[in-house]
């Protein structure tokens, strides 16, 4: 078996993540079977990556961050089709956590669902796709929309958010949605309805509602400890009218849903998301904004915009460049 040397991020203990992580040089192996090794372009960084450094879903370590990345496939591994991806492709996907003990914050990395990068999308946009898209479409199907309801996205200027109120919105579902001014252009131009935060947000969504109570509520900002009973409110008072991908304890007192309780097998492949969104993202009807973009050198100033808890958008890694881009 080969190896490849690699910078990566990862850590040994768990903890604050500016605390824990260490940039380190590693050897990547060749790819087990049905994973492809890629190196770099572009990764995209997530608040569940720091939530790793702290404990969530423990796993054996050293561990690495990043799901995320876009980059140049260098290795295939057995039992891939050989017709369906090839050395040298550029694609897209997620860093399989469970074969290495690094991800996606890396020179290179072990992928594990990967789609192509589609003509007409820059691999560092691809690069902000799959973890998004896969909480929001999945937790979106869990929630079982129909064409017509009302949903009540909470958080909508988090990415999240952002991307489940235009794939709401293309289900034929009325979104209403609660975001400060830097996104609300770009969400009342997908067509959601849209108010801030903060005191008076229950009156503020009801008078967009008509003082008509919302089918679901989608509540997706960081962990935001005491929003959840007025949210259950505006659901006509039903807790299993309210889903969160991040208000897990209080949810779970007050009866709540768990997005992450409930994606069980039979939600839609998520390489058949991967390739939709993709797509779309080409052809300029889906998108995420990008916060920042940052040289592999400068992950600290990186971790830092993604810790800040309001960086404006995706933060992204690009291995090999020397100098960070807006």
């Amino acid at each position: 078996m080969s190896t490849v040397p690699s910078r990566v991020l990862r850590f040994h203990e768990i903890g604050e993540p500016l605390e824990v992580l260490r940039e380190e040089r590693i050897e990547i192996a060749d790819p087990p079977g049905g994973t492809v090794r890629v190196r770099v372009v572009a990764t995209g960084l997530n608040p569940a990556d720091w939530e790793l450094c702290r404990g969530f879903m423990p796993g054996a370590l050293p561990r690495g961050i990043g799901y995320d990345v876009a980059g140049v496939v260098e290795a295939v591994g057995d039992g891939v089709d050989p017709e369906a991806v090839r050395i040298d492709d550029v694609v897209f996907g997620t860093a399989d956590f469970l074969r290495q003990p690094s991800a996606g914050a890396a020179d290179v990395v072990l992928v594990n669902n990967w789609s192509h990068v589609p003509a007409g999308l820059d691999p560092v946009r691809a690069a902000t796709l799959p973890m998004v898209v896969q909480t929001a479409a999945w937790t979106l199907e869990v929630m079982e929309l129909k064409p017509g309801a009302t949903l009540l996205v909470h958080g909508a200027g988090g990415m999240v958010g952002y991307a489940a109120v235009q794939i709401a919105l293309k289900r034929g579902v009325r979104v209403v949605a609660t975001a400060g001014p830097t996104f609300t252009a770009d969400l009342e131009g997908f067509g959601a309805r849209v108010t801030g935060y903060g005191d008076g947000m229950v009156d503020r969504v009801r008078a967009l509602t008509k003082g008509a109570d919302v089918d679901l509520v989608l509540d997706t900002p960081r962990p935001s400890p005491g929003t959840l009973p007025d949210l259950i409110a505006l659901a006509g008072g039903d807790p299993r009218r309210v889903v969160t991908i991040s208000n897990h304890a209080e949810a779970r007192a007050l009866g709540a849903r768990v997005n992450i309780d409930e994606l069980r097998p039979g939600r839609t492949p998520l390489t058949v998301l991967l390739a939709e969104y993709a797509s779309l993202a080409a052809r300029g009807t889906f998108r995420l904004p990008i916060a920042k973009t940052y040289p592999f050198e400068q992950w600290r100033d990186a971790v830092r915009l993604s810790l800040s808890g309001n960086p404006h958008g995706k933060v992204v890694l690009l291995p090999g460049r020397e100098e960070p881009s807006a």
